[in-house]
């Protein structure tokens, strides 16, 4: 039987993008830039990126998640709404849609690869006026491609692509190789050069890509192919770096003048990502958006086919000007593969439902707004119980609804760093729609967990509601405590359920109080960043891994980075975040994803019937599952206002 109920989870920053698609006309002398003025292609609703112009008129085609999905939409200019383009059903995940001569040509992940660790993106077309809707692939089978562009004939098809090796782990600069073929036989690929991203041509004979050099600089290159295309698989090709070191350049775009490329650029002392025109003649740059908005990031741009406008996407801006959405609702829809599944994505992180599905028990922001809430199943109201105090990682106790257990204290400390396991308790009738958001809901605090026994964490309460599980650093390694849920450690005591110089973490009890379902590297100490899914009786008895990415013994099961484990509301299945499906978008163009294990998959306790939940460019975690309720979404006008508050890559540092 499938698995059925709720599953609420967060992606990382994805509900504070706000992104829209906006354009300028580019002037003949890049200098007089600075007397262009923005203009919005989208209207407001959800979030809208990674368009192409399929003309001087700015007709659009670009990416939306208004349905809970990204899909592919065509933007006419004067047209009130967007029209949906043709995709597969199955498919979740569409990217980097262009248009040429009356044929669809996308990014899509519905079909899984023929192993783990390969990413399931993959390059389709559709003719939008034949062919009867017809998709193909263009990816070979078992392949995986990223970023297609068509050349300005429409004759070639160049691709970030990692060919059918695996996936090796790389995630901040993916080590995908830029692959080129003709339109008309997708079968006959050739690299025409090793490491690159994002491709853009420039007529039909030079290709230009970024990628991080040697010297530690994300810069453009580019590669020349031969006149006579005839022969351009037998020649060697030539890379040549393009913009110099001392600024990050990536996603280029290029002109049809030869002359000119758009970039997106981070400089020292600017905290902000920019376009910027790149002469590559003069090898200078000339700012573009910088001076319009300085204080937002503007991403992935784009150039109309004969360089007369230039589009990216950015943060709409508080005002919601569009007319679209300026709220961050509560939770908000996401599209589910399984028809019994249905899936919210959280204004917060690590939510726990109340034992009647009434409420969520969640964490807000840990930087702006640290502490515990709790907000409606619908969406419809939310209330403070701690503020100003950091809180993580919660556990409704099943027997009683008045009861929530949480960490306190910083969240990745390292183990001998005070973080205590606290019961929260509180009144029901302070949980008043006319109480103040702002205004804390009196509670009263215990601890469970000695001051003097370092970082205790990741809290899960017993069925029963007696005891709580929870991970502790107390003897120098992480390991799982079982300690009474009302008397704490000093007058009930503390058990060790694990030990071993590894980490035990982010344990689960079963509905049923048989299980305890747990992350651990205990397989492999010495590799940090290699988890998997482990069970164990409360008394310790009866631990065994739960292998997914193959059996016991095969080479690819100790590659599982695999946290966040949680029962279903009948304990028959599991869902989790892994990195199983390696990464499906080039995490270059997209705002801050922590780790690549960022897709959520469920599985039985045997580790079969492995499905996978998400696909897309962000990293999804911290779910909670809760048998039936179909909230009225109407509710998720409710929420905050939208600010566009996220991270650019940690990773692209500029302080070489």
């Amino acid at each position: 039987m499938d698995p059925k109920g709720t599953i609420v989870f967060t992606s990382v920053g994805r509900q504070h993008f706000g992104f829209d698609v906006f354009s300028l006309k580019i002037p003949p002398n890049p200098i007089d830039i600075t007397h262009s003025s923005e203009h919005p292609l989208t209207d407001g609703i959800s979030i809208n990126f990674n368009g192409q112009f399929l003309d001087e008129d700015q007709t659009l085609v670009y990416v939306s998640e208004r349905t809970g999905s990204s899909r592919l939409y065509l933007a006419r200019p004067g047209s009130p709404k967007p029209e949906l383009l043709p995709s597969h059903p199955l498919s979740l995940f569409h990217d980097r849609p262009v248009i040429k001569d009356g044929r669809l040509y996308f990014i899509s992940a519905h079909e899984p690869n023929d192993k783990p660790f390969k990413s399931w993106s993959a390059l389709y077309s559709t003719g939008l006026h034949h062919d009867g809707g017809k998709i193909v692939r263009l990816t070979p089978s078992g392949s995986v491609d990223y970023s297609p562009a068509v050349s300005r004939s429409g004759k070639f098809i160049a691709v970030a692509s990692y060919g059918a090796r695996p996936w090796a782990g790389d995630f901040h600069d993916l080590q995908t190789d830029i692959v080129v073929f003709r339109e008309s036989d997708p079968t006959q690929r050739t690299v025409v050069s090793e490491h690159g991203g994002w491709p853009t041509w420039s007529g039909d004979s030079t290709v230009f890509f970024h990628r991080q050099a040697d010297d530690g600089w994300w810069s453009i290159f580019r590669v020349d192919l031969p006149p006579n295309h005839d022969d351009f698989e037998a020649s060697t090709n030539i890379c040549i770096r393009v913009t110099p070191p001392g600024v990050h350049c990536f996603t280029p775009a290029a002109l049809q003048d030869g002359k000119r490329i758009a970039v997106a650029t981070r400089r020292r002392g600017n905290n902000y990502r920019h376009i910027e025109i790149f002469d590559l003649l003069s090898q200078e740059f000339y700012p573009v958006t910088e001076l319009l908005n300085p204080n937002f990031h503007h991403y992935n741009p784009f150039v109309s086919p004969d360089s007369g406008f230039l589009g990216y996407h950015r943060f709409r801006g508080e005002s919601a000007a569009l007319g679209g959405d300026s709220v961050i609702p509560h939770l908000d829809v996401v599209a589910s593969p399984i028809n019994g599944i249905q899936m919210f994505r959280l204004n917060g992180t690590f939510p726990s439902f109340s034992p009647d599905g009434d409420l969520i028990a969640f964490n807000h922001d840990f930087d702006s707004n640290p502490g515990l809430k709790i907000v409606k199943s619908d969406g419809s109201k939310r209330w403070t119980l701690l503020k100003d105090r950091t809180a993580f990682y919660n556990s409704w106790c099943p027997a009683e609804k008045n009861v929530i257990f949480t960490s306190l204290g910083p969240i990745f400390a390292p183990a001998k760093a005070m973080v205590q396991i606290a019961r929260i308790s509180f009144d029901l009738a302070n949980l008043d729609d006319r109480s103040e958001e702002d205004i804390p809901v009196p509670v009263e605090i215990k601890l469970l967990t000695r001051e003097d026994t370092g970082n205790n964490a990741f809290p899960s309460c017993s069925p029963d509601g007696k005891f709580v599980v929870f991970r502790s650093g107390r003897s120098g390694h992480k390991n799982l405590y079982i300690v009474d849920a009302v008397k704490g450690e000093a007058d009930g005591g503390v058990r060790q359920l694990t030990e071993g110089p590894w980490i035990d973490t982010m344990p689960s009890w079963s509905p049923d109080g048989k299980l305890i379902a747990f992350s651990s590297n205990m397989h492999n100490p010495d590799n940090v960043d290699a988890f998997s899914i482990y069970v164990v009786h409360p008394d310790g008895s009866g631990l065994r891994r739960i292998y997914l990415a193959g059996p016991e013994g095969s080479s690819e099961v100790d590659r599982e980075r695999i946290n966040h484990v949680c029962f279903s509301a009948d304990g028959e299945w599991l869902v989790f975040t892994a990195n199983l499906g390696g990464i499906t978008a080039e995490p270059v163009s997209v705002p801050n994803q922590f780790q690549p294990y960022g897709d959520l998959h469920v599985a039985r306790l045997d580790g079969s019937g492995l499905r996978r939940l998400t696909w897309n460019g962000y990293e999804n975690g911290t779910p909670t599952w809760y048998q039936g309720f179909e909230p009225d979404m109407g509710c998720c006008q409710f929420g905050d206002k939208l600010k566009g508050q996220f991270d650019e890559p940690l990773w692209i540092q500029c302080d070489f």
